[in-house]
């Protein structure tokens, strides 16, 4: 009878510890399947690792924070021209519509010129809109009609007064002066979009 209990005591161990092993590995599964799902944050690390290991392929001299505001500069300028188009496609006001179409424009010139000048620095840009710039997208992609122009309207303000303080931050904070000279020719472009977005958001 003890010989039973213990046999049944090492089975329950067994399958405990199988148990816990294959948490444990979902949970290491789950969380890399989500960093490399967000390209931002998959671009950040390479970045990382190319200034600590003062990789070759990136400019001498690059810092961190020059190339951590790039990423987050593409980042931003991927989800105006995502976003845009979706205005294209979804506004029924025909200035919301027109606006989308300048954010393509506009912010695909600008995505260009910084990829090209990335590529210049070996910096990695992200390829897609991070996680919570793809969600956004979701959220107003499932709205119609006049809400979805009023909520395009709201997230384009909020989207471009972040932008616009993350471009004015780092024209203090980036060191290299080609990062620094493409912030001070985005910057009054970046302001004129805000000041049309409002001027849309107060004749509603």
């Amino acid at each position: 009878m003890y010989k039973n209990v213990i046999l049944l005591n090492n089975m329950l161990m067994k399958k405990i510890t199988i148990l816990v092993a294959t948490g444990l590995l979902l949970a290491l599964y789950s969380c890399n399947n989500t960093a490399s799902n967000d390209a931002k944050a998959k671009a950040d690390s390479i970045n990382e690792a190319k200034v600590d290991r003062q990789d070759d392929n990136m400019t001498k001299g690059i810092a961190e924070k020059d190339a951590k505001f790039a990423t987050d500069a593409a980042n931003g300028g991927m989800a105006e021209v995502e976003l845009g188009k979706l205005a294209q496609e979804k506004a029924t006001d025909a200035k919301v519509k027109e606006f989308g179409s300048m954010m393509v424009t506009d912010h695909s010139k600008a995505n260009d010129e910084l990829k090209i000048l990335a590529q210049s620095k070996g910096i990695e840009l992200p390829t897609m809109p991070g996680e919570d710039e793809q969600k956004i997208k979701q959220e107003l992609s499932a709205k119609s009609g006049k809400d979805f122009d009023k909520a395009y309207v709201d997230q384009m303000v909020t989207d471009h007064k972040k932008t616009i303080t993350l471009f004015e931050n780092a024209l203090n904070d980036v060191e290299d002066a080609d990062l620094k000279q493409f912030i001070q020719k985005t910057l009054p472009v970046l302001k004129s979009h805000l000041e049309h977005i409002q001027a849309i958001d107060g004749s509603k």
